[in-house]
């Protein structure tokens, strides 16, 4: 897999969410309480909601507009909601971070 550098741990704070502009669209990258990091589309998929606004809890972040909770781990939506978004690959050595944006454009084809 074909590794794309995107910058370090330290640039997103804990609980919180940067985005990465790719051919195939923005990508929400999150990191959790725990240093856990995860990366999605930046769009809800109920209204197309911004999620790397929205609140992160645990595994999951909360999309600002509507409230819809989508798991960072699979990208589906939670609870009584259906939709989903892409996940892309992360990869962590040291501090430094990595997406796999083949995958991403794999996934979009």
């Amino acid at each position: 897999m074909d590794w794309t550098s995107i910058g370090s741990l330290s640039d997103i704070p804990r609980r919180g969410a940067r985005c990465v502009d790719t051919p195939e669209g923005k990508i929400a990258v999150f990191r959790t309480q725990d240093d856990q990091v995860y990366a999605i589309d930046d769009h809800c998929p109920h209204k197309g909601g911004p999620l790397s606004q929205g609140i992160v809890h645990g595994t999951a972040v909360t999309c600002p507009l509507h409230n819809w909770v989508i798991s960072l781990e699979t990208g589906k939506a939670l609870g009584a909601d259906e939709g989903a978004v892409r996940t892309i690959p992360v990869r962590i050595e040291g501090e430094h971070l990595f997406i796999a944006l083949k995958a991403l454009a794999s996934r979009a084809a």
